[in-house]
């Protein structure tokens, strides 16, 4: 498994109560996003072509995040940021490009996907100890599916895959971010609405 976690603050996969979500409806969810077993084995190849690139990733990521003063408010409180916030936030950020590619999509990794959208309402800034803006909006978690998918393509392609496997891995990235997402809208939502 490639995974650093006893070096990342906060990261807690395999500690986390159960959540809500049953693994028959996650199997349903899968099925709904067209999450195939070949999809998890381009899945593994992502995580290979991108694990040494995680930190340009994350500076891709930080700079779309950082250019949008409505995003980057999350990150602080009072338009001041949290430095130390973004940094603790980012090495978790990193080790999920891992767990997308790398964990299996199981009970485990479905209780850890609840915490995930916890902490994004419910539990944000407890992770961290901070003061920061209190929530992270629904529409945000939504929209951000789509620049987390767009930018990852090009490190896809930097390793020499062929075409047609970056064609494969981009698209099983889609659905695996697009199925997490979801997961992480749980909190989110009314009762019995899910």
């Amino acid at each position: 498994m490639h995974t650093q976690t006893t070096q990342i603050l906060g990261y807690t996969y395999g500690e986390v109560a159960t959540s809500p979500v049953s693994e028959a409806d996650l199997d349903l969810l899968k099925q709904t996003v067209l999450l195939s077993e070949e999809d998890v084995l381009y899945l593994q190849m992502a995580g290979r072509v991108l694990e040494d690139q995680t930190e340009n990733i994350l500076d891709v990521w930080y700079g779309f995040v950082g250019s949008h003063p409505y995003l980057a408010q999350y990150f602080g409180k009072n338009d001041q940021l949290n430095d130390a916030y973004l940094a603790s936030v980012r090495k978790r950020f990193g080790q999920w490009i891992m767990d997308t590619c790398f964990r299996s999509y199981d009970q485990q990794w479905l209780n850890y996907q609840h915490e995930i959208g916890l902490r994004h309402l419910v539990k944000k800034n407890q992770t961290d100890g901070v003061d920061a803006v209190p929530i992270i909006h629904f529409r945000y978690l939504v929209t951000f599916i789509v620049p987390i998918t767009a930018t990852i393509k090009p490190f896809l392609a930097r390793k020499g895959n062929s075409v047609g496997e970056v064609e494969n891995m981009y698209n099983a990235w889609f659905k695996a971010i697009t199925l997490t997402v979801a997961l992480w809208c749980y909190p989110y939502v009314k009762e019995g609405t899910f």
